[in-house]
């Protein structure tokens, strides 16, 4: 296998090394190389970015193929290994399309990007925001990766969050809706205190910050159902700012105001607990102000 050497000079972290001795190299090309563990320090793979260098280290860059980056304006990928991918998905693009459907999806936007890479590698949805939602998702590389998160999901996920700007003060700093969650012939989320052969959901909430007519709350969910965070808001007459679909009287940015914000996992093959956190959109602490 080919490979380059980088004679390190002076101490830094490898990050950093990598964006300024190996030409042309971005932050983005950087953690690519970290994540697909092409970067050889002391004959050792190393993926870790802020690894400490001394000087007199080589760094060596084993030549794979050409990596591609991923430039779209509504996925950005966070992180990426041989068996997944996390992403932050913007508002506004479907999680995963009908399969005869022509519409834009992540998934067809990570299909694209893996298969510039390798031409028999796909995208595998292993859970999906709404439309409007944006934020923190996982995509797994092949169907056996797929699989486990599927029959594992709540000891693999260790920690999943939400935030929301909605309509009115809360009353309570913290809290519990439960209920059962069904769809109309015409595809609307209703919600029934009592079993409707719809699934039971469960959604606990904190109230972060309160200012005239809207508060910031953040959601921890006990399941994960289609609409749940929405319907139960508007069970509790603060519906989430924008979702005008589910009682909200007002759409001040043209988005609803929901994100998944943090996201914590054990990879499913090395069994490493992982950490996510995006911060809180810039346009829901204007709502607040």
């Amino acid at each position: 296998m080919e490979s380059t050497d980088y004679r390190v000079k002076q101490p830094c972290e490898l990050l950093e090394f990598l964006m300024t001795q190996v030409p042309g190299t971005s932050r983005t090309k950087a953690k690519q190389l970290l994540a697909k563990k092409v970067v050889v320090v002391g004959g050792q793979p190393v993926s870790q970015f802020n690894y400490a260098l001394k000087a007199g280290d080589v760094v060596t860059i084993l030549k794979r193929g050409n990596l591609v980056e991923l430039h779209n304006k509504f996925v950005r990928i966070v992180y990426e290994d041989r068996d997944l991918l996390v992403i932050d998905k913007a508002e506004g693009i479907l999680s995963n399309a009908p399969i005869d459907g022509k519409e834009n999806s992540v998934k067809r936007v990570l299909d694209e990007y893996l298969r510039r890479e390798s031409k028999n590698m796909t995208a595998h949805t292993v859970h999906r925001l709404d439309r409007y939602t944006s934020g923190l998702m996982i995509f797994a590389k092949r169907r056996d990766i797929q699989q486990i998160f599927i029959d594992h999901w709540r000891s693999i996920v260790a920690d999943r969050r939400y935030v929301a700007v909605v309509e009115g003060v809360m009353e309570q700093d913290e809290g519990k809706v439960a209920s059962w969650l069904k769809d109309t012939r015409t595809f609307m989320t209703y919600s029934s205190p009592t079993d409707n052969g719809g699934k039971y959901a469960v959604t606990f909430f904190r109230t972060l910050e309160r200012t005239e007519g809207r508060s910031l709350v953040e959601f921890k969910l006990d399941t994960g159902r289609k609409n749940q965070i929405r319907v139960h808001m508007q069970d509790l007459h603060h519906s989430i700012v924008g979702d005008l679909k589910y009682g909200a009287a007002s759409d001040p940015i043209g988005r609803v105001c929901l994100h998944a914000y943090k996201l914590d996992f054990y990879h499913p093959v090395t069994r490493q607990l992982l950490h996510f956190e995006t911060p809180v959109p810039a346009p829901f602490l204007s709502l607040m102000k």
